[in-house]
């Protein structure tokens, strides 16, 4: 009888009208993808260049991968500062944990004679507990993100300069990968792959080539699939995983998350723990892809990552936004800083235009996404 009655209320309140059970259309619900705004930024980005520079170079074979690679280095960052902002937090120590990472690599590798697999494992021993202490004192003193990743952004940096300069009386450590290059660490972070297409192409004319016949690209940088890789792996975490769901529901609103049984403050910790690890990654990058290590290194990298997931979709406040749009976001940022050298503008101008084309970039995102919150009305 119950369920006669469950059925009989059910076919009253539901009409064939009823909103809750129409099918949206497929641009209303492509409307309200958050990563639309960015790819149509990108697309807005792209036919910019190849209006101005169209026949510069920039979208040749070499161009592309200078723009990738730029796009790549950001993009592993914003990655996860993305998962991070859908959950309701920042973490403005990346850039320093970028600087500090490659240091603790530079100095066990060259003043303590550290095998360079040790020396990476150390790193990212100590990005586990920056981030493990940057999310635990967030959850303890319920301070902000914001002001706590501050001060860790200051201490790293500062322990950075001052150990650096204590150890080794300068602030880079150079030759780090000396008779190491082709050991597969430093190929894992730094190498390229698909070299013999590449020469392939070169030799039957569909590249151009150095004098010395060799092409102009080496390969395909590992940096690009290190991006490409982060982004899979958070992309599936959001939309694959219970802990993608925590995610958004820890953003959304912490306090409804807890009372139906969402472990916020484990979320919370294991994210601040992924900033930092993907922070190394970053610095193992430049590290191996440079042989030194710099104290500099990293610096504003942090806003430049959530520039990227704020391009990308990804609500300052909390609860929205996805991993895929971070990586237009980075890819739209890259585009801007190669593509300002090929337009032939002077360099002067450089953060002029860079902030010109983020800002435009972001306000056409918002407008995509007003769009997208009245297709739901």
């Amino acid at each position: 009888m119950q369920n006669d009655l469950t059925l009989r209320v059910t076919r009253k309140g539901a009409s064939p009208r009823d909103e809750r059970l129409t099918t949206a259309h497929w641009w209303v619900k492509l409307l309200r993808r958050p990563e639309l705004g960015a790819l149509s930024g990108t697309v807005l980005v792209l036919v910019f260049f190849a209006v101005v520079a169209g026949s510069s170079g920039l979208f040749s074979p070499p161009g592309i991968v200078n723009f990738l690679e730029v796009s790549a280095e950001l993009g592993i960052l914003a990655s996860a500062v993305a998962l991070l902002m859908i959950a309701g937090e920042f973490d403005l120590s990346v850039g320093s944990m970028i600087g500090f990472a490659g240091v603790v690599i530079g100095m066990l590798v060259s003043e303590a004679g550290w095998p360079i697999p040790l020396a990476v494992l150390a790193a990212f021993v100590v990005a586990i507990f920056v981030g493990w202490a940057n999310g635990w004192l967030v959850i303890k003193t319920k301070l902000p993100s914001f002001i706590v990743t501050l001060a860790s952004m200051f201490i790293l940096r500062g322990l950075t300069l001052a150990l650096t300069r204590l150890v080794t009386n300068r602030t880079q450590i150079p030759y780090i990968t000396n008779d190491h290059e082709n050991d597969f660490i430093v190929q894992l972070f730094s190498g390229h792959l698909g070299n013999g297409i590449f020469v392939w192409l070169a030799q039957h004319g569909y590249m151009a080539q150095r004098s010395d016949g060799a092409p102009f690209v080496d390969g395909i940088p590992v940096a690009i699939l290190w991006w490409l890789g982060l982004a899979a792996v958070a992309t599936w975490i959001l939309v694959r995983t219970r802990f993608g769901n925590w995610i958004f529901a820890s953003g959304g609103d912490a306090n409804a998350a807890r009372n139906v049984g969402v472990p916020v403050a484990r979320v919370k910790i294991s994210l601040f723990i992924m900033t930092a690890v993907v922070a190394t990654v970053f610095a193992c990058v430049q590290v191996f892809s440079t042989g030194s290590a710099d104290t500099l290194r990293g610096t504003q990298k942090e806003f430049e990552a959530i520039i990227a997931a704020v391009i990308g979709g990804n609500l300052l406040s909390g609860g929205y936004g996805s991993a895929v749009g971070a990586v237009f976001g980075a890819l739209i940022f890259g585009m801007v800083e190669i593509g300002i050298f090929y337009t032939g503008v002077d360099t002067d101008w450089f953060k002029v235009f860079l902030g010109v084309m983020v800002l435009l970039a972001v306000l056409f995102n918002d407008f995509i996404r007003r769009r997208a919150t009245e297709a739901r009305k």
